[in-house]
Order: structure tokens, then C-alpha cells, then sequence
């Protein structure tokens, strides 16, 4: 549905230059990935030297992944904790790692629906939510792990442009406390949530939140 409604629309690289494989990374943070063990992810700091080592060994600028990606790197935080079978690891949107300021930008035309600091270790932190009209359709779009100062002269309502600078990555600990990275997720519906959107899930509620949250990639074009 998503891809027949973008078919006709000019996207904005959402980091002001289009990602691929020049500039672009993949990331694996999936139980897979058994380098991950030997990292302490409970130090941001040590998180963050992993990350940005991947990133300039491989003389990249961006690395990307994770939507609906089972991850094994939640245990860092109380955030995510819930009971065993209900434990949420299933990421929800697509995460691009670079180096804090970078700039965002709007990819298509929307208005802000909701923002607000997500507090709190292993969290969103600053958090930007906006609304596209798609035809009839409504498509929400999250921005997370932002900056602080990105929120200070943005209202509900404010209408941008695609190609507009919305906000730029955020550096840890404010960004709630993560290696700097971008998440964006899209949602088909707001259930209720203002400022903030589950951005991980369990597996028993992974088809639940399939149907809610399309693939990121068809706005990001990598």
C-alpha cells in the first residue's frame, strides 16, 4: 500500500544525500552478530567505539538497518523489560548511525503531529512524530534520538516541506543515552500515543505491529 501511495511523490533524501552502497553500511545487531557478546553494551561509550569502528574501518558515513530485526542489544536497558515471553527485541524501524549533528530532513511534505524528551537510559530521548497526508491515508513518521534544541520552536501543527531541515542526530547521553544514530519508523496509526511510539515489540505481537508499521525503506531508498 505504501509503495502505490509513494509512486507518484518526490521523496527527499531523509539525510540530504541519497544512501548506497558508497556511503552506506549495513548493521547487524541481531543475535547473529556474535561480536556483540564480548561488547559491555551497558557502556554507551564502549557501544559507541564499536559502532563508529564498524563505520571507519569501512570508510563509510552511514550505517543502516534493523526494521522488524530481532536484536540482542535491549538487555542494556530496563526500558525494554517486561516478562520473559513478552520481552521486546523486535525493532520496528530502521536505524541510521552517524555522527551526532548530522542534519535530517523532511522526505515528504506533513505537519508536526507531536514531540517530546523521552527520558531516560536506553529511550528515545528527543523525539519528533509527523503527520502526511497520502491521499485518504494518514502516515505518521517518528524521529528519534535527536537533539535537544531540535524541539525548542517546533509546534503542533507547524507544516514543513519536503526537503525542509527538520532536526539533527543527537549525541549520547541526551539522546537517550545511545551511539548517535537516527530511528525512523512509520505508522499507519497513532493508537492513542503522542510524543512517543513503541519502537521495538515481542514476538507474540509482531503481526499486530506489522500491519501497523510499513517498511521505512520505501521513504529512505536504501
Amino acid at each position: 500500500m505504501l509503495e502505490q501511495l509513494l509512486a507518484n511523490v518526490e521523496i527527499f533524501p531523509l539525510m540530504g544525500v541519497p544512501l548506497n552502497e558508497k556511503n552506506t553500511m549495513k548493521m547487524d545487531f541481531s543475535p547473529s552478530n556474535h561480536k556483540l557478546i564480548e561488547i559491555d553494551l551497558s557502556s554507551t561509550a564502549l557501544f559507541d567505539r564499536y559502532v563508529f569502528g564498524l563505520l571507519n574501518s569501512s570508510r563509510k558515513q552511514y550505517g543502516i538497518g534493523g526494521y522488524f530485526e530481532h536484536r540482542a542489544i535491549y538487555q542494556r536497558s530496563k526500558v525494554f523489560a517486561t516478562a520473559v515471553e513478552d520481552f521486546r527485541d523486535i525493532h520496528l524501524g530502521v536505524d541510521i548511525w552517524t555522527k551526532a549533528g548530522h542534519p535530517v530532513y523532511t522526505p515528504i511534505d506533513g505537519a508536526i503531529h507531536s514531540f517530546q524528551d523521552n527520558v531516560g537510559f536506553g529511550n528515545y530521548g528527543p523525539t519528533i512524530i509527523m503527520e502526511h497526508k497520502l491521499g485518504n491515508k494518514l502516515l505518521y513518521s517518528l524521529y528519534g534520538h535527536l537533539q535537544r534544541v531540535d524541539l525548542a520552536n517546533l509546534t503542533v501543527g507547524k507544516k514543513f516541506k519536503k526537503g525542509d531541515l527538520l532536526c539533527h542526530v543527537g549525541e549520547f547521553p541526551e539522546n537517550g543515552d545511545w551511539p548517535a544514530h537516527l530511528h525512523f519508523q512509520l505508522m499507519w496509526d497513532m493508537m492513542g500515543n503522542v510524543g512517543d511510539f513503541p519502537g521495538v515489540c515481542s514476538h507474540r505481537e509482531q503481526e499486530k505491529y506489522r500491519l501497523i508499521c510499513p517498511n521505512p525503506h520505501f521513504i529512505i531508498g536504501y
